[in-house]
């Protein structure tokens, strides 16, 4: 047997070995699995037919929704860009600069949405307010992530034509970077807008407004046909939303 087969074998069977012990540490049962089917038809039922009267009272918390979606997404957005920009390796070569901040990035990824809009309420109290600046922290990881990323994979040839000019830092970032990664910039923004809709919707879990609050509210109380128009509702819009950014992206790619 070759070298590159053993390999491909050590690592099969440590990935085996890795999901046995998985499933035996976290006690998981196909059994349980299956007989758990009955009780998943038994909810499904009660969900059918959406409350379509109920739909009335989504709305509004549905377009809080969006706008908290959007006003953290472009919180995000704007704060990514310099962040992005210390973390590309290639941009600012001093590793004591760029390190730091890619750990911040990380520590910030680390916190889920949800604990970081419970910090926000208790900070800000309730309401939209603290779910918005969660979700434009939240928004901020993922976007510089992605950014410095694509900034380091650009084409060096700008780079090194505009140093070969003499050209100064802000000159060098404007004309070679700029331009290479601003449609990436882009795509990464409307994919972190399409995931704050989602975030959104179960922010208000904490307080932090948007439909999240009625679906506590119907959870608590088994309305489960109303919880079902909730859901009809954020998927036309997460599906609207979805749409739009794919064109964009076509278009900008």
């Amino acid at each position: 047997m070759s070298m590159r087969r053993k390999k491909h074998v050590w690592t099969a069977l440590f990935l085996i070995l890795l999901f046995a012990w998985s499933l035996w540490q976290t006690e998981s049962s196909l059994l349980d699995f299956i007989n758990g089917f009955s009780n998943m038809f038994d909810l499904l039922i009660q969900m059918v037919p959406p409350n379509w009267a109920y739909f009335d009272n989504v709305v509004p918390p549905m377009l809080d929704t969006i706008r908290m979606a959007l006003l953290g997404t472009t919180i995000g957005a704007i704060l990514a860009i310099p962040f992005a920009l210390l973390s590309a390796s290639n941009v600012f070569k001093n590793k004591a600069l760029y390190y730091p901040i890619r750990f911040i990035l990380n520590l910030i990824r680390t916190i889920p949405e949800l604990l970081l809009a419970a910090i926000f309420v208790a900070i800000l109290g309730l309401g939209p307010l603290p779910g918005i600046f969660a979700l434009g922290i939240f928004s901020m990881g993922i976007i510089a992530k992605l950014t410095y990323e694509a900034t380091e994979g650009i084409d060096p040839g700008p780079l090194e034509a505009m140093t070969a000019v003499g050209a100064n830092k802000i000159q060098w970032i404007a004309y070679s970077v700029v331009p290479q990664v601003t449609p990436y910039y882009i795509s990464f923004v409307l994919y972190a807008l399409e995931i704050n809709v989602r975030a959104a919707a179960i922010l208000g879990l904490v307080g932090a407004g948007g439909i999240g609050e009625y679906y506590d509210k119907t959870l608590g109380f088994l309305e489960y046909d109303k919880v079902s128009t909730i859901i009809i509702c954020t998927l036309l819009v997460v599906l609207a939303i979805d749409y739009v950014s794919m064109k964009l992206r076509e278009k900008l790619l």
